[in-house]
C-alpha cells in the first residue's frame, strides 16, 4: 500500500508543473472589478481561475461575470448538448440584452451562445498531457479496541475531447481487525462516451475490473455497451441514463469452494448516473449498473458508487463514499453482496 500511495503522490507532484500556463486570460465582473488570470473551467456554474499573485485556485459565480477574454483554447459545451472548441470572447450587446460568449473556432468560423445555456468549459491544449484532470484521494481508520484499521484509496482522471470524453477510476479497500482475515476490494473502471447528431443523446463503452474477498471473487470482468441520453444537462445538475448489453466473466477464489468453474454472462446493460452541484461547495455523485442476467434468467448483478465531496481549501475536498456490489445467484457457499463506505480527503488536479 505504501508504495502505490509514494507512486501516486510521486507522479502527481512531477506532473503539476506540466499543466501551468501563461495567466493572461481577462474577465470583467458585472460590479467593474477586473481580473487577469488563466481561466481552468466551468462546472457546476463554478468557473475555476488561477491568479499569479495567489497561491491557490480561485472559484467564482458564473452568474457574476459578465465579460470573458482568452486565446486559449477550450472544449465549450451547452445544456442542448452541443460542443465546440476554440478560444473565448465576449461580443458587445446593447443594454438589456443577454450576454453571449463567442467561440472562435478558427479564423473563418465563430459562433455566439447565451452565457446561461454554457454549462461546462474544459481547458484543452494542443499538448496531448495538458489536457486531462483529475483526482486522487486517500483515508484511513484505526481503532484500538480490536486493533481495527481500514484503509482506501482512489483515484480518476479524466480526458474531455470536444465529441468524445474518456475516463479512467480505481478504488482499493482494505479492512483489518485481531482474529479475522483481511478483507480487500479492488476495482478498476473504464469509461468512453461519444456524442451523437442528435442533442444529448451519445453511444458509450464500458469496462469494469473487480476483486472482492468478501464475495470471494477473484476477478470480476465486465464489458459492455450501449446508446444514452443525458435527461437533464445543467449548471446544477447532470443526469444520464444508458442502455446496452454486457458480457460478464467472472472468475472465483478457488480455495473458498474447490471446484468452482469460472462463469460467463450475458446481460442487459442500465446505467443510471446523477452529478449534483452546489456552487463551489458542495457535490454528489451516484453511478448504478444494473445488469439482469440474459443467458441465466432471473439472476441480476447490481453495482453502486456514490460519493459526496465538500470543499475544505483551495484544491483540496473532504469526502465520504459508498460502494456495493450485489448478485443475487451466487454459487453455493460464496456471499451475494459485498458494500461499505470510507471517508478521507482528496486533491483534484487539472481544470479545477
Amino acid at each position: 500500500m505504501n508504495a502505490r500511495v509514494l507512486v501516486f503522490c510521486l507522479a502527481f507532484f512531477l506532473a503539476a508543473p506540466l499543466f501551468a500556463r501563461d495567466k493572461s486570460d481577462l474577465l470583467i465582473m458585472k460590479n467593474g472589478d477586473r481580473i487577469t488570470c488563466e481561466i481552468k473551467g466551468l462546472a457546476g456554474d463554478t468557473l475555476y481561475i488561477k491568479v499569479d499573485y495567489i497561491l491557490s485556485t480561485l472559484s467564482l459565480n458564473w452568474s457574476k461575470v459578465d465579460h470573458v477574454e482568452s486565446k486559449q483554447l477550450f472544449i465549450v459545451k451547452t445544456q442542448d448538448g452541443l460542443v465546440y472548441s476554440g478560444t473565448l470572447s465576449t461580443p458587445e450587446t446593447l443594454g438589456g440584452r443577454p450576454i453571449k460568449i463567442e467561440v472562435l473556432e478558427s479564423s473563418e468560423k465563430k459562433v455566439e451562445l447565451e452565457k446561461p445555456q454554457i454549462i461546462k468549459m474544459d481547458e484543452t491544449s494542443a499538448k496531448f498531457i495538458q489536457r486531462f484532470n483529475g483526482e486522487i484521494g486517500m483515508g484511513f481508520t484505526y481503532s484500538k479496541g480490536n486493533q481495527s484499521t481500514q484503509y482506501n484509496l482512489n483515484s480518476d482522471v479524466n480526458y474531455p475531447r470536444e465529441r468524445w470524453s474518456a475516463a479512467l477510476s480505481y478504488n482499493s479497500t482494505l479492512t483489518s481487525s485481531t482474529g479475522s482475515t483481511a478483507s480487500t476490494r479492488n476495482e478498476i473502471d473504464f469509461n468512453a462516451k461519444r456524442l451523437l447528431r442528435w442533442n444529448n443523446w451519445y453511444y458509450a463503452g464500458l469496462a469494469d475490473f473487480l476483486q472482492s474477498s468478501e464475495q470471494g471473487i477473484q476477478l470480476q470482468s465486465t464489458l459492455g455497451g450501449g446508446f444514452g441520453r443525458y435527461l437533464k444537462n445543467t449548471n446544477h445538475a447532470n443526469i444520464s441514463l444508458t442502455g446496452g448489453f454486457a458480457w460478464q466473466q467472472i472468475d472465483y477464489q478457488k480455495s473458498s469452494v474447490p471446484n468452482t468453474p469460472t462463469q460467463n454472462v450475458g446481460s442487459a446493460l442500465i446505467v443510471a448516473s446523477a452529478k449534483l452541484f452546489y456552487f463551489n461547495k458542495t457535490n454528489l455523485a451516484v453511478s448504478g449498473i444494473l445488469l439482469p442476467a440474459l443467458t441465466e434468467p432471473g439472476r441480476v448483478h447490481f453495482n453502486l458508487n456514490a460519493a459526496y465531496y465538500v470543499k475544505l481549501w483551495s484544491n483540496l475536498n473532504w469526502n465520504i463514499s459508498v460502494y456495493g456490489n450485489w448478485d443475487n445467484r451466487p454459487p453455493p457457499g460464496f456471499s451475494g453482496s459485498d458494500y461499505g463506505s470510507s471517508s478521507g480527503l482528496s486533491w483534484t488536479f487539472g481544470n479545477h
